[in-house]
């Protein structure tokens, strides 16, 4: 499946742009403590284009993909969202550009109890900061409609009223994405979308999360440990091994094989063991 437009490569002329090149990273480094989880990471992703991003448990799929919006603070190298260089942003400016990336996790981080139109309400609070988003009653129409137009672009405008505690893990799902729709972002990151959901819900979901890239013009850059989903849903496809990018290739160039043995230990770790 070839999800949005065809990957321009991070090196063309011209020169990378806000326009065409909405996220580029340089030598990014992060460690806790003595333990490095991310090793002088390069790369860029042009606008539209959805990206794969692989690599077994601890290889630093979810601290890449959280430093890019400095849920984890870096420490060292640059970052540049939509023309902003990250790591220079103050709070308000951090706020104001998260609001314009959306952020789904793999836990989806909704209020049990509140009904699904208001969870997505919630995906308004970077852009119009006001208790009115809270809840539904208190939001204005507007707002209202838009939450479930988002709902229904991910098929749940019929459990608009219904509280996410009732909800299947699919459909809490769509509504984490339904919530990261209302910020109408220029950017998705998506920590593992799947991962705990069943193969069908699974599918479901990341068709979706590819749809709504391409209508939208959206990029998206997904962690990920399906390798098919990987191939499928990208056009291109970033392996991380032990914090350091040893893979960036299309998805056209790769197969599940090709990947599989990309978790196999490196030839040089054997070599030295």
């Amino acid at each position: 499946m070839s999800a949005v437009a065809s990957m321009q490569s991070p090196t063309s002329s011209p020169e990378p742009t806000q326009k065409s090149t909405p996220i580029i990273i340089d030598g990014l480094r992060k460690s806790f403590g003595p333990n490095v989880i991310l090793t002088d990471v390069t790369l860029s992703v042009t606008a539209g284009s959805a990206v794969a991003l692989v690599g077994s448990n601890g290889s630093g799929k979810s601290t890449l993909l959280r430093c890019l919006v400095r849920l984890i603070e870096p420490d060292s190298g640059s970052i540049s969202l939509l023309g902003d260089d990250v790591l220079s942003l103050n709070r308000a400016a951090l706020k104001r550009l998260r609001s314009r990336v959306g952020f789904v996790f793999q836990k989806h981080n909704l209020v049990p109890r509140l009904s699904a139109l208001t969870n997505v309400l919630h995906g308004a609070q970077g852009k119009v900061p006001s208790p009115r988003v809270w809840f539904q009653g208190l939001a204005p129409q507007h707002l209202r409609e838009r939450a479930l137009a988002c709902l229904n672009e991910v098929g749940l405008a019929d459990f608009a009223s219904r509280p996410v505690d009732r909800l299947s893990g699919g459909q809490s799902q769509r509504v984490a994405i339904a919530r990261a729709l209302m910020q109408e972002p220029e950017i998705i990151l998506a920590d593992e979308p799947v991962a705990s959901l069943d193969p069908e819900a699974g599918e479901q979901i990341m068709e979706l999360l590819a749809r709504l890239a391409r209508d939208n013009g959206i990029s998206l850059i997904f962690s990920t440990h399906h390798l098919e989903h990987a191939i499928e849903y990208s056009e291109r496809v970033i392996g991380l091994r032990k914090g350091v990018l040893e893979l960036d290739k299309p998805n056209t160039e790769l197969t599940t094989s090709d990947l599989r043995s990309f978790y196999e230990p490196s030839r040089v770790s054997n070599e030295s063991e």
